[in-house]
Order: structure tokens, then C-alpha cells, then sequence
């Protein structure tokens, strides 16, 4: 059966890929990063704000949609594209991130939770993952996955890498809704062996695009990245490779140089709502005292709506009284600065000059580094 999910190449600069994921609700230019709206919402912005700053797709969370509304409410109300007003595409993660921070009760059969709203027993297998998903309605769901903390030892990184595996199988013999691809996901911790080995079965299975999870999970930058060498030397170049929890400018330049192309992450709309900047020069703390009557943007390079607009003082007076508006204008900042960062790793993969541009972006912000400015 024809996937509705394909992705096509377009450049490549070294083992940095230019593409185009093309999906049943648009097309996403790759690189690209997608904000995290686990509830269906991303914190303190709406629809309009993400289309603004340039959000080509987001993601959102099966275990959590499924607790509350419920994914049959969302499908009752048009899907989740309908009930969120989103009509770009959408990925859904399947739960597995919960399984690794929530550290539920886990077997062959699924995971056992306690609800995060009411403590209520809830159990999760990877048949109710996709069940969940093909009501949700999104344009990628994955496949419920293992993932370990780092660091750990190699057998209990080996035994979730194998479930993981078995599990993916169970998702592919279940799922059935047409308009919508289903993604594994590669585990294997920081092994290069392991991951090798999970990246070459997993792609065995013919999927039509692959998430790269259990990083960002208490590794070192080194071991992140000689994983992901080793898993996209396995995986088919013409699919999608999506790194799972990755949102540092960093940590996605060195994902882009090694062959991947989605990301996601709370980091730029979490930081936003602690008061923490995102610019070229490093990150600073707009709660600090010295920009209480600092008249400049938050970035005079930043073209989004809140630099335009609006001061460091003012900003920094709003999140100190406790405003809500300072978390959305914060956060438009910095999604556009990450969205800024993305987009120009696509320009300088198809000029050919990735290597020099991620360069001057590392050795720019470290040259401010995180300094409170």
C-alpha cells in the first residue's frame, strides 16, 4: 500500500539532507522543528500565533489526548486537526516518552499508568497506542516505544530495544487508517552496535518513516552523536529520520549535519515561560534586574511580531507581575528564533555551505555563550 506520509530529497551538503515531507494536510520543509503541543495546544500561543512564526507542522500526545478530552471526543469533533483549529500537519507521539518519565509498570503486554489528572489505573499497549491515534487523526502516529534512562547497562538497553521491536510489529498488524503513516522508532541508547542493529530491523519493517528515540535522555553530546551516525547509516535515505526530544540550536545543527531531518522539543516554549531568551548570541534571563529599563528588543535582529513591538523592560515587567501576555510574546520570540534557525540550515544545505553555517552559528553563540548580557 502507498504511504500517505513521502519524503523528497532535495539537496544534500555532506550528510546534511534538504527535503520535503509531503503529508495529507501540506507539505513540511525539511529541516524542520516541530513545537510540542502535547495537549493539542502549545503552551501560551494559539493557531494563528504558530502560523505566524512559521510552524510547518506541530506535535501532540496520545497518552495525554487520551486521558482528557478522550480520543473519541476528538474524532466525535472532527479529529484533532478540526478540534485544534490546525490545518497543517500533525505528528503524535504514541506515549512513550511517558513510559520513561512516568515509570509506569511495564510487561510484554503494555504499560500500566496511574493518571496524571485523577490517579485513575490506565494501561497502554502498543494495539491501544495505534487505536488511540487512528482516532485522534493525525498525519504521522508512532508506535509505542521503550526508552531507559541514560546511563544504563547494555542488557536493559538491549531488552527495551527488543520490545520495542516486538511491539512495532504488534502497531503494524493493527493499524489501518489509509490517510495516515505510522513511524517506528529506532532505540539502542548511545551503542553504536545496538543502534545499528535496531536502525537496520526497524528499517526492515517497511516503514515509511523513523523516529530516533531514547536520546536526550541524560547523554553526553559526543554519545548523542555517534549514535546518530550509526542509525543513519542504516536507515533508507529516501524517508524521513526524526530525532525525538531534540531542541537545542546545537543539538539540531549536529542532528542536520548527521543526516536528520524533523525535531521536536519543549525547549524554546518551556525556556519562554521561565523568562529565558533565545537569540544568536546565546540565551540570557530577562528576569535580571539590568533590563528593567533597557529600552531594546528582546533581539534587534529578530523579525517576530514581539521585537517589533515591544522592549526588554516592558517584557521583563510583565513576567515579574505575573502577566500572561509575557508568556505568549516570550514565546513567539523564541519559537521564531528556532524556526529562524532551521530555516537557514536549509539554505545553506542547498548552497552547499551547511558545515560553514553551522560554524558561525556554534561559534557565535559561543562567543556570548550563555552569558547574562
Amino acid at each position: 500500500m502507498t504511504s500517505p506520509v513521502t519524503w523528497e530529497p532535495i539537496a544534500t551538503d555532506g550528510a546534511a539532507r534538504r527535503g520535503r515531507l509531503h503529508t495529507p494536510h501540506g507539505s513540511v520543509e525539511t529541516p524542520a522543528f516541530m513545537p510540542v503541543g502535547t495537549r493539542g495546544v502549545v503552551r501560551a500561543v494559539d493557531a494563528d500565533d504558530l502560523t505566524e512564526v512559521g510552524a510547518q507542522i506541530v506535535l501532540a500526545n496520545t497518552y495525554h489526548l487520551m486521558l482528557r478530552p478522550g480520543a473519541s471526543q476528538v474524532a466525535a469533533l472532527g479529529g484533532l486537526h478540526r478540534f485544534a483549529g490546525w490545518d497543517r500537519p500533525i505528528l503524535t507521539d504514541s506515549g512513550g516518552y511517558q513510559i520513561y518519565s512516568l515509570e509506569p509498570a511495564i510487561d510484554e503486554e503494555g504499560a500500566v499508568f496511574r493518571s496524571t489528572y485523577d490517579g485513575s489505573e490506565v494501561r497502554l499497549t502498543p494495539e491501544d497506542a495505534v487505536a488511540v491515534q487512528e482516532l485522534l487523526g493525525p498525519d504521522i502516529a508512532m508506535v509505542l516505544d521503550v526508552c531507559v534512562g541514560l546511563p544504563a547497562p547494555r542488557k536493559v538497553v538491549r531488552a527495551a530495544m527488543e520490545r520495542t521491536l516486538r511491539w512495532t510489529e504488534r502497531a503494524i498488524a493493527v493499524h489501518r487508517r489509509a490517510d495516515q503513516a505510522l513511524f517506528g522508532i529506532v532505540q539502542g541508547g548511545v551503542d553504536p552496535e545496538l543502534r545499528q542493529e535496531s536502525a537496520r530491523r526497524t528499517a526492515d519493517l517497511g516503514l515509511p518513516g523513523f523516529g530516533i528515540g531514547g536520546l536526550s535522555v541524560g547523554e553526553e553530546p559526543d554519545e548523542r552523536d555517534r549514535a546518530l551516525e550509526a542509525v543513519t547509516a542504516e536507515l533508507p535515505s529516501d524517508k524521513v529520520r526524526y530525532v525525538m526530544g531534540l531542541g537545542d540550536a546545537e543539538g539540531i545543527l549536529a542532528a542536520i549535519a548527521r543526516g536528520v531531518d524533523l525535531f521536536d522539543c519543549v525547549w524554546p516554549t518551556r525556556l519562554a515561560r521561565h523568562g529565558r531568551v533565545l537569540t544568536p548570541d546565546g540565551d540570557y534571563n530577562l528576569r535580571r534586574a539590568e533590563y528593567a529599563a533597557d529600552p531594546a528588543p528582546l533581539d534587534p535582529e529578530c523579525p517576530c511580531r514581539t521585537c517589533r513591538r515591544y522592549s526588554r523592560a516592558y517584557l521583563r515587567h510583565l513576567l515579574m507581575v505575573g502577566e500572561m501576555t509575557a508568556l505568549r510574546l516570550v514565546t513567539v520570540h523564541n519559537l521564531t528564533y528556532t524556526f529562524r534557525l532551521v530555516a537557514g540550515a536549509r539554505t545553506a544545505v542547498e548552497e552547499g555551505r551547511f558545515a560553514d553555517y553551522r560554524a558561525e552559528v556554534v561559534e557565535r553563540r559561543i562567543r556570548r555563550g550563555d552569558a547574562e548580557r
